[in-house]
C-alpha cells in the first residue's frame, strides 16, 4: 500500500498456481519486466518450487543485464540458514529432493546468492 501511494507499481503474485502447473508466462514477464525485486524469505520459503523458480528467474534478471534491484527481507529466518540451507529452512528444501532433484542445485545457488544479497533480516 506504500509503495503504490508513492507512485510505485506493484505486482504481487498472490495467485494459487493449480497444481502440478508451471509457473505462468504473465508472472515470468512481470519479473522481466521489474526494475526492483522484493523478495521475502521466510523459513517456508524453500518449501515452495514455485517460489525458488521464480527467484531463479529473478536472479537470472539481476545477473543478466544488472538493470533490476533485488533486495531480500529474511523474515524469521538466519541469512546464513538460507545461505547453506540449514535448519528448518534446510530441512524444508531437502523435502523437494524427491520431485525435483534436477533443480536443486541451480535453486541452491539461487538462495545462496540472495542470502549474500545486502538486505534486511527481521527476526520478529
Amino acid at each position: 500500500m506504500a509503495l503504490c501511494q508513492k507512485g510505485i507499481n506493484v505486482f504481487i503474485d498472490d495467485d494459487k498456481l493449480p497444481r502440478g502447473e508451471e509457473i505462468c508466462t504473465s508472472l515470468l514477464k512481470a519479473i522481466e519486466e521489474s526494475k526492483i525485486s522484493i523478495v521475502i524469505i521466510s523459513e517456508n520459503y524453500a518449501s515452495s518450487h514455485w517460489c525458488l523458480d521464480e527467484l531463479m528467474k529473478i536472479i537470472m534478471c539481476n545477473k543478466s543485464n544488472n538493470r533490476q534491484v533485488v533486495f531480500p527481507v529474511f523474515y524469521k529466518v538466519n541469512p546464513s540458514h538460507v545461505r547453506r540451507q540449514r535448519g528448518v529452512f534446510g530441512e524444508e528444501f531437502a523435502k523437494l529432493q524427491v520431485r525435483f532433484s534436477n533443480k536443486m542445485q541451480a535453486w541452491s545457488e539461487a538462495l545462496t546468492f540472495i542470502s549474500t544479497m545486502s538486505g534486511w533480516d527481521l527476526k520478529n
